[in-house]
């Protein structure tokens, strides 16, 4: 496991062979929940050589000084990250940059305590 953010990577052998090779990476926040974005692509086996280019959002925790995977998504192919892209930007182009944060509630009043008689 990964002691820092730029420590993770999805790259892993088997028997050393290169099973996934990371191409790239972005990470998108950083501090105990971390969230990143992969570029990779799988060894296709029955081929011997590296299948098309995928993606991978990861979820990761800091736990015990040390970063363990939460949840992914994976993203199969170029035409799915595409049509990604593309609704996340058009979502995006009309919001500001930084979203204002929701006005704090008044916090809920306890009843009283009733009277010892």
């Amino acid at each position: 496991m990964a002691e820092t953010v730029d420590d993770i990577t999805i790259s892993f052998e088997e028997e050393g062979v290169l099973v996934r090779e990371e191409l790239d990476k972005v990470i998108l926040s950083r501090g105990a929940w971390t969230t990143i974005l992969f570029m990779y692509r799988e060894m296709d086996r029955a081929r011997t050589d590296y299948g098309p280019v995928a993606f991978s959002v990861r979820r990761y925790k800091k736990t015990g000084g040390e970063y363990k995977q939460q949840s992914k998504f994976n993203i199969s192919n170029v035409e799915q990250a595409r049509k990604i892209s593309e609704a996340l930007l058009g979502w995006a182009a009309d919001l500001p940059a930084t979203e204002p944060k929701p006005a704090a509630k008044p916090a809920a009043k306890k009843p009283a305590a009733k009277k010892a008689k």
